[in-house]
Order: structure tokens, then sequence, then C-alpha cells
């Protein structure tokens, strides 16, 4: 395969996605396993204000692809949200942004590998490994063939989350309203173990960060719509209502479970879908789960796979990663980041089977709290670019509302988390541990650049 250095050739067409791929990859990143299973341990945790916790980190997630959007509308064509934040901040917060959302992806990557590999071995009688790296070359493959293959398998993977999360919200509905079944005390279920805060605030402050983690990756949308035919119009469609879709559809879904299943009754590590499945007397509702689940861990591994590769492209580019990363294939999609990627999320899934209490630990310790760095450089970056555009006369594609004490309430959201984060004792260990990752890459940004002046 012949490389070139730029992801455009002329003699071939170019692939491009579509609106509707870009709206579900948007989705697709939003909607996770983390939903359907890890939701069970935030509902045990703090009950019924687990829904308060979702909505106001929905609320969190609409803000920052509200910020995102604007500043792409303003200044399209630009590459990833990593390269507003260098627009605004500089060449380091840009280094260190973009190390730090590929180290996150690249461990979702390995740790879904992982997972994807359990949930397949129920039915193909493989070792773990040989599944997880199955399932990584397969993906590999996708994401090597042209962007708009990648875009249609993201697609269908992501309309099967949506429609089941639609399926159960409708059924749900229709039990909870006794239109079919027994019913249920909703109000009992609700109220009747404790009340709304049967563990107090701090439980419910405390698992926003737990909340927080399956909402992630709607801002992949951003980099996906730069492989559109018309970036700034797709990038601003779907950051206006991908977070508003995104909260409806996670709190709804909660919502039923709490009416259905009375808190207390969820275990965590159990799918509280299954439970409220089982109540409502659906047949197949632990298989109907697995295949969902399944579903959702191979979409989050494909848009992995996708948004390092693109990282890691676009920090070669800059001298931020090896130069051979930044080459492009015949099919216009980073040949070399993706393989480098492939290669690293395998090493990652299989630190997890050889030395799960220890290397892997280690990794997802120093992943979990990073993305909430970067979401804070996203909100300074719309602080920068705004105020830069006012005063060039250029505030049309600024439109959020409350400027800027809306950006200022929203870091001191982010600082809220990491605050609940330390407090808990299930997670100080990642809060330090990320504050610790960040100051690696800053510390890495500061080296290169004195030996780049020495030399």
């Amino acid at each position: 395969m012949s490389d070139t250095t730029a992801p455009q050739n002329p003699a071939r067409p170019v692939s491009r996605l579509r609106n509707r791929h870009i709206i579900m990859i948007a989705l697709g990143g939003g909607i996770g396993a983390g939903l359907f299973v890890g939701s069970s341990a935030a509902i045990a945790a703090a009950g019924p204000a687990v829904l308060l916790a979702f909505v106001a980190v929905g609320m969190l997630v609409m803000l920052i692809m509200r910020m995102l959007g604007e500043m792409v509308t303003a200044n399209p064509g630009k590459g990833s949200f990593i390269e507003y934040i260098r627009l605004a901040h500089g060449n380091g917060a840009a280094f260190t942004a973009g190390w730090l959302y590929w180290f996150f992806w690249l461990v979702a990557l390995g740790s879904e590998a992982i997972a994807g590999a359990i949930l397949l071995h129920d039915w193909i009688n493989l070792p773990v490994w040989v599944l997880a790296t199955a399932l990584i070359v397969a993906l590999k493959l996708i994401n090597l063939a042209a962007v708009h293959i990648f875009g249609e398998c993201e697609f269908w993977l992501s309309l099967v989350k949506v429609i089941s999360i639609v399926l159960f919200v409708a059924a749900g509905g229709l039990y909870v309203a006794h239109l079919f079944g027994p019913g249920v005390p909703v109000t009992r279920n609700v109220l009747g173990h404790g009340g709304i805060f049967p563990h107090g605030m701090v439980a419910m402050v405390s698992i926003i960060p737990s909340v927080l983690f399956t909402m992630i990756g709607s801002e992949i949308a951003t980099v996906a719509a730069g492989e559109s035919a018309d970036p700034a119009r797709n990038a601003a469609r779907v950051t206006r209502t991908i977070g508003l879709r995104l909260t409806l559809f996670n709190s709804l879904s909660i919502a039923m479970i709490l009416m259905i299943v009375p808190w207390s009754d969820v275990v965590p590590g159990h799918s509280p879908f299954i439970a409220a499945l089982e109540i409502m007397g659906i047949p197949g509702a632990a298989l109907f789960m697995q295949i969902v689940v399944l579903t959702a861990v191979v979409s989050c591994m494909n848009s992995s796979l996708y948004i390092t590769s693109r990282v890691l492209a676009e920090l070669a580019r800059h001298n931020d990663a090896p130069a051979l990363l930044q080459r492009y294939g015949r099919q216009h999609t980073p040949v070399n980041a993706i393989i480098a990627n492939s290669i690293a999320g395998g090493i990652v899934a299989f630190s997890s089977i050889l030395a799960p209490g220890t290397v892997f630990a280690f990794l997802l310790s120093c992943s979990g709290g990073v993305i909430l760095l970067v979401y804070s450089l996203i909100v300074t970056a719309y602080l920068v670019t705004r105020r830069q555009a006012s005063t060039a006369g250029q505030r049309a594609a600024f439109q959020l509302p409350f400027f800027p004490a809306i950006n200022i309430a929203t870091l001191g959201a982010v600082i809220l988390i990491f605050a609940a984060m330390a407090f808990d004792p299930h997670q100080r260990m990642i809060a330090i541990a990320s504050l610790g990752t960040s100051l690696f890459f800053v510390l890495i940004h500061l080296i290169r650049c004195r030996v780049r002046k020495a030399a």
C-alpha cells in the first residue's frame, strides 16, 4: 500500500461521512456498556438520587458539546478539538490534551476488548486472549478501510443501542402505566427504601465521576464532522442536539429502572436492565441484553480506534508524535496510526490478563480522570476563543448564554467532581493518578522544548 502524508488525494474520490453517520457516532460515543451494566453500581451507591446525577452530568455534556460546536463553526476545518485548544492556549496545552485524550481512549480500547472477549466466550469456546485479539484485528481492518465504511459500521452498531433504549423506555412506560402486566408500586419503589437520598447528598456527588464516564465520547462527532462534506454545518448541527438526546436517553432509562425495580434490589455488576425486563415478564431478557452489551462494547472499541488514530496523526503533523504516524493510505485513513494503536490496545488488553492487579489496574487509575482535565481545557479554550472573536468583531458564531459565568460554573463543576473523587476512598487513587499522568505529559513537553532549544 502506498502512503501519502496528506489525507487528500485528487486522483481518487475522497471517502466522506454522512450526517446520519455523524449523529450515530455521537450517540454511540455517549451510550456505552457503562449504562447497561455499570449503572448498577451507581444506583446501589446513591439510590434514587442517581437520576439527579445523570441529569447533572447530562447538562455538563451539553455545555461541553455546545462550546465545541461554536468553536468549530467559528473556525471550521482545523481538525479535532485539540487544535482549538492549540489555538487558544498554545502548543504545550495541545500536546498535553492530545496525549491525555489518546491515552484515555487507548486504555478504553484494551479494556473493552477484554470485556467483549469475555462476552463472546459464552458462545465461542476459545481463549479470551484469542477472542480479544480477533476483535481488535477485525476493527483495525474496518478502520483501515475507507472512512465511510467505519461510519456505516458505527451507524448500525449505535442504532442497535438507540433502538434498544427506545424499546426499553416504551415498554417500561406501558408497564408503569398498568397497560400491560400487573404493574408496580412506583411510589414505594422510588421513595419507600430511604427516600430520594438514602445515603445522603455526598453519596450522590461521589458517583458523578462514574456517571460521567458512562456518557463520555460525544466529542468524537466533532472529529468525524471534519471528514464530512460540510464540516462546519454538520458539527454545528450535531453539537446543538446531542447533549439533550444523550441526557434524555440515559435519564429516561434510569428513571424506568428506578420505578420498576426497587433500587435496594439492584446488584452492582449485574445489569439493572435485565432485572427490569424480568420483572416485566419479557422473555429472553438476559440474552437480549447480552447482545446489546456486546454491541455497545464493539461500538466503543470501533470509536476508540477511530479517535486515537486521528488524534495521533494530528499530533504527528505538529511534531508532537513520530512523523511516520501522520501518513495516510490510499483510502485516506491514517494507516500507521491505526496499526500503532491496534498494537498498543492489544498490549493494554494483554496486561489485564497477565497483570490485572498491577499493570492494568495502574493504567485504569492513570486514565480514569484525565478526561476531566481535557474537558477543562475545552472550556478555557472557549473562553479565550470567544473573547478573541469579540475583540475582532466576529461574535456571530458564539451564542452560548450567560457568558462567561456559564464557563466558570462548568469549571467549578469539574473541580467539584475531582473533589468528590478525592474524598471517596474508592476513587481517591484515580484522582491522584490522573493528576500524576497529566503532570507527566506536561514534564515531557517541557523537556522536549528544552532539548530543542539546546539543539
